[in-house]
């Protein structure tokens, strides 16, 4: 029996790597990427009734998502800095690995800065490890294959 090729090709959503300026991060558990989309302008022409022209505009603001579990970390601290002054722009890439831990798509999203930070809910009674959000700005997204 035949391995099936969609199946061979696909790679697996949990080996991916963050670099911020440069540097590799903690691990994060879970990595919420930009939708990259383009705002449509309607326009309607007199005497046609059946459709409406859709025209591109600009793009829509871009945030990324990155979790993970508390502790001392460079991007809280970049965070921080962030709120109390102009934030600091960097560049981060995101890329996902294959099995053999090789790039195959890398995200690189450049002038980024933190928007957001989104501490772990505490509980007591829960058995699961506290995880922090923090959410981030995007300003030129482009995505290429390996």
């Amino acid at each position: 029996m035949s391995e099936d090729p969609i199946r061979a090709a696909a790679n697996a959503a949990f080996r991916f790597v963050v670099s911020v300026g440069g540097e590799g991060q903690a691990a994060f558990t879970e990595c919420t990427l930009p939708a990259v989309e383009l705002d449509v302008e309607p326009v309607k022409e007199g005497g046609l009734n059946t459709f409406v022209h859709q025209l591109p505009a600009q793009r829509k603001p871009a945030k990324l998502s990155l979790m993970n579990g508390v502790g001392k970390s460079s991007l809280l601290d970049w965070f921080m800095e962030s709120m109390s002054g102009t934030p600091t722009r960097k560049n981060l890439t995101v890329s996902l690995l294959n099995a053999e831990k090789e790039a195959v798509m890398i995200w690189q999203i450049d002038d980024a800065f933190p928007t957001r930070w989104v501490g772990p809910q505490l509980q007591s009674s829960a058995n699961t490890i506290a995880i922090q959000t923090l959410e981030l700005a995007c300003g030129e997204v482009t995505v290429s294959y390996e």
